[in-house]
């Protein structure tokens, strides 16, 4: 069986995605060797960067153009691959291929159950790419049993075609300890102890009512412990990065931190807080369990699925139910030990190798189905 991946995703500034797409492929490598392609044309991949290419700005440059010239002619030239490959595994940056069997990720169904948390593009983009390959495609990987469900509801979707395979986590958060948090507390001059949010700084991550809620904490808990953000700056957040900007007492932001630091500092930190208000997966989550970091996140979506009891569950409405969570741990190291246990406990079923594994099985599922089936 070949296969052959859409990296285009790799070439362009992303977050979540980018880092399952990376990951996934990496550990599908190891399975398959020669087998598995990569799109486009893409054999040695470099570092995760979530700001750059994986590849070179010259040949990034040259891959993106080509790009461009096969989505201009609804992607005609690629029917090459047909032939040569069992399945395509399309994304949402190039229109796939006629002539073989096309898979597909389901990483969330945002747009049609919270369209206004995006932009119109994106949610016109999403829409058009389940119109035009989701509803075609042979076989459709969700990442969690809420994402599935959300599909078939929301996308009308034939659940016959959808397999839930839960994404991993990479090995760095399993690895991530003290000395790892030591250096990234040097790093970026950390000198408290801290609540740790990471996640793009868009409306979606609810970090407006994680600031009001730490705000509202008692002083002396404030004094302890502060809030460190990291994440890109996504959409429609002018008015929450100026207030993050004008430095609220204990609050700091990071930025984007480089995917080497990340692990460390969630192993650095007395809390994970993770409030979203939708979530396909949950990768910061479960890369807090992994790091051993007791965790606040949302009763909604698929979080509690992904959680289990393994985390603090709250409202993501309720700023004062998130606030007494906040104080209830950080006033609570018997919790914060327990919830680290149950937390790493619950994660080891979240491994890339199990991924990648299920996966092929898919795949090899995939490639011996009739293409009209």
């Amino acid at each position: 069986m070949r296969v052959c991946i859409d990296a285009v995703p790799l070439l362009v500034p992303s977050a979540g995605i980018k880092s399952y797409l990376y990951h996934w492929i990496l550990s599908l490598r190891n399975l398959c060797g020669s087998q598995l392609k990569l799109f486009p044309f893409l054999q040695r991949l470099g570092p995760l960067d979530h700001e750059h290419s994986v590849c070179g700005a010259l040949p990034t440059l040259a891959r993106l153009a080509y790009l461009n010239l096969l989505n201009l002619r609804d992607n005609a030239v690629l029917d090459w691959v047909g032939p040569k490959v069992d399945v395509f595994h399309a994304t949402k940056l190039l229109y796939p291929p006629k002539k073989c069997r096309i898979t597909a990720t389901l990483h969330d169904a945002t747009c049609w159950v919270v369209p206004e948390m995006h932009t119109a593009a994106n949610v016109k983009a999403d829409k058009q790419f389940a119109a035009d390959v989701l509803s075609r495609a042979d076989g459709l990987i969700a990442v969690s049993r809420h994402t599935r469900a959300d599909a078939i509801q929301f996308m009308r979707l034939n659940p016959d075609r959808i397999e839930v395979i839960y994404p991993g986590v990479a090995d760095a958060y399993f690895q991530a300890d003290s000395e790892s948090a030591r250096a990234a507390r040097q790093k970026f001059g950390l000198t408290r102890e801290y609540i740790f949010f990471e996640g793009t700084i868009e409306p979606r991550k609810n970090l407006s009512r994680l600031l009001d809620a730490y705000a509202s904490l008692p002083q002396p808990l404030r004094e302890e412990f502060s809030l460190v953000i990291a994440g890109f700056p996504g959409w429609a957040n002018e008015e929450l990065l100026k207030r993050i900007a004008s430095k609220p007492p204990g609050v700091r932001y990071l930025g984007y931190v480089p995917e080497p630091w990340v692990p460390g500092l969630f192993a650095g930190a007395t809390v994970f807080a993770f409030p979203s208000l939708y979530e396909g997966f949950g990768l910061p989550l479960v890369q807090a369990m992994a790091a051993g970091v007791a965790t606040i996140t949302s009763h909604v979506s698929a979080l509690p699925e992904v959680a289990g009891d393994a985390a603090e569950l709250i409202d993501p409405l309720n700023t004062a139910e998130l606030a007494a969570a906040l104080a209830k741990l950080l006033t609570s190291p018997g919790l914060r030990a327990k919830l680290s246990v149950s937390g790493r406990k619950r994660v080891e079923q979240y491994r890339w190798d199990r991924c990648a594994l299920q996966t092929i099985q898919y795949f090899e599922r995939i490639a011996g189905r009739s293409l009209n089936s």
